[in-house]
């Protein structure tokens, strides 16, 4: 009886040692489904601060489209997730005002954009830093642009940020 019981416990640990193959084989199937969409297609961001206010406010999740920019320009009035010029570890979300070659005045100073810079600004004009402050963004610097609000639930839209 003895012998048959660690015949059966033999039988167990191959069983276990199959589930756990399988397992791993699960793990990673599933890195290299979400590890490229992670970091070539979209990305989460959380929206931090009133500078965007009332169109995003403090404590929104996103989900960042990173292809679009691949295919086509950014266009005037949509909602970028940027690298903050003046330090690139930290992200930015604002709206495009002035596109690559164009001109932009606010308050009477008039800043002339390159063929690779974009003015931008947040909607909620009395809190923001933006361009106006610390200038144009270089377009390596953009990441991508808003297009899922999954936070809070009662706002969830596809293409939030939509021109107000």
């Amino acid at each position: 009886m003895l012998y048959h019981v660690c015949k059966m416990n033999e039988k167990n640990i191959n069983e276990n040692g199959g589930g756990i193959l399988e397992f791993l084989k699960f793990i990673l199937i599933t890195a290299i489904i979400v590890v490229p969409v992670r970091l070539w297609v979209a990305q989460p961001f959380l929206v931090s601060g009133a500078s965007m206010e009332p169109t995003f406010q403090n404590g929104n999740y996103l989900i960042v489209d990173e292809i679009s920019y691949h295919l086509r320009a950014p266009k005037k009035n949509e909602v970028v997730i940027f690298r903050y010029p003046k330090d690139p570890s930290k992200f930015f979300i604002k709206r495009i005002i002035g596109l690559p070659g164009e001109s932009v005045t606010e308050n009477g100073k008039t800043t002339f954009l390159d063929n690779d810079e974009y003015f931008v600004m947040g909607d909620n004009r009395d809190a923001s830093s933006d361009s106006r402050i610390w200038g144009p963004v270089k377009e390596d610097l953009i990441i991508g642009r808003a297009f899922i609000r999954l936070w809070p639930l009662n706002e969830i839209e596809i293409n939030p940020g939509k021109q107000i």
